[in-house]
């Protein structure tokens, strides 16, 4: 199973959508604490080239934010991050998410983004993990905590062995760190929090944020 991002818009003549993991070579993660900051913040990473935008569920404001840049940012790919239940998902895909990240995974978890109809990275840490969602037909995963589970290193090993799995490593990655997981053959994209600082999100710097969204999208092989 890949995860496939549908039209914003269903039609019967449109393309098939890229993965999640080809969007751009980095998905922000963004923790809103007001969803008034939602839709300027999406545009100022939409307009520097990251239009796939994650939406942490670590706050109260991030429903609404979802819910705000999925109806006014047409070029965003709003998903949601942080998912850890099946209402979760319930919620998030109501609101217009169109992926969805989870940090791990249990069945009930997994069968409940199955059933969701938008795509979906569950989190994996382990070798064991992997195995098991290659046996559930999941072959594109989130790679967490990143640089706490071996970074780098630990991806590589497991390409050999696994290269049917594909990953976006997400977890204490920076701009100088990204490109050195973008090089690996079993990654897609990488998510990272760098180009929205809390200092510019407080001061409103929308500019400063699609200045770094662009800096990161140049990290494309």
């Amino acid at each position: 199973m890949t995860s496939s991002v549908p039209p914003a818009v269903p039609s019967a003549t449109a393309a098939p959508a890229a993965s999640v993991l080809d969007l751009a070579p980095v998905v922000p993660v963004v923790v809103l604490h007001d969803a008034a900051d939602a839709v300027p913040l999406a545009r100022a990473l939409v307009a520097g080239g990251l239009p796939a935008i994650e939406v942490t569920l670590r706050t109260p404001a991030a429903l609404e934010s979802i819910r705000a840049i999925a109806a006014e940012v047409p070029g965003a790919v709003v998903g949601a991050g942080t998912v850890i239940s099946p209402e979760h998902v319930r919620e998030t895909v109501a609101a217009g998410a169109r992926f969805l990240v989870s940090p791990g995974w249990t069945d009930a978890l997994l069968e409940a983004m199955k059933a969701s109809g938008v795509p979906f990275l569950p989190g994996v840490s382990t070798t064991s993990e992997v195995v098991a969602l290659l046996e559930r037909g999941v072959t594109e995963m989130k790679f967490f905590p990143a640089e706490a589970a071996g970074g780098t290193a630990y991806l590589k090993a497991l390409s050999a062995p696994l290269p049917q799995a594909r990953f976006c490593p997400t977890g204490g990655i920076s701009l100088a760190s990204a490109p050195s997981y973008l090089a690996l053959p079993n990654v897609g994209c990488v998510g990272g929090s760098w180009m929205v600082p809390g200092d510019a999100v407080a001061a409103k710097d929308w500019d400063r944020v699609a200045r770094l969204a662009a800096e990161a999208a140049a990290l494309a092989p």
